[in-house]
């Protein structure tokens, strides 16, 4: 059963360091060329669209953290799985917290200083969620050595 776990983590978390990776690089920075005109639109869409895409694998990665703290293999010492809950509870302080907030303001309109604010402040996520996907694999490498 902890295997499992381990896979279900192992593809939600790196899953989610592609997609926050194309995100900061591309989409985000991409926000400034949309135009003013078109910006509510797109932006109220953006939402809409990306929680189809991001809440899933947020939430499967959030339950499989859990999981793998209460049921951690003996290999795998409590100190990592903490660690990985940490880095999960950062990446969901800074979405809501952080990100959310920004893409609510700027559902009425573009505003260069929030675009700003949000591409800087996504690097918070693109490196807990890079850190997670690493971590994890280093914790399922050693899973398997068994």
């Amino acid at each position: 059963m902890d295997v499992l776990c381990l896979v279900l983590q192992l593809a939600s978390t790196w899953s989610m360091v592609g997609l926050i990776w194309l995100i900061q690089i591309v989409h985000y920075p991409l926000f400034g060329r949309v135009g003013a005109e078109q910006f509510p639109v797109y932006a109220s869409e953006h939402q809409r669209l990306i929680t189809y895409v991001v809440l899933p694998l947020m939430f499967a990665e959030l339950i499989s953290a859990l999981w793998l703290w209460s049921s951690r293999p003996a290999e795998i010492s409590n100190g990592l799985v903490v660690a990985g809950i940490v880095l999960v509870v950062v990446i969901w302080a800074s979405t809501f917290l952080v990100q959310v907030p920004q893409h609510e303001a700027l559902l009425s309109e573009f505003n260069a200083d929030i675009h700003r604010k949000l591409v800087a402040g996504n690097w918070i996520r693109t490196i807990a969620w890079t850190a997670r996907g690493l971590l994890v694999s280093y914790m399922t490498w050693v899973a398997l050595q068994r």
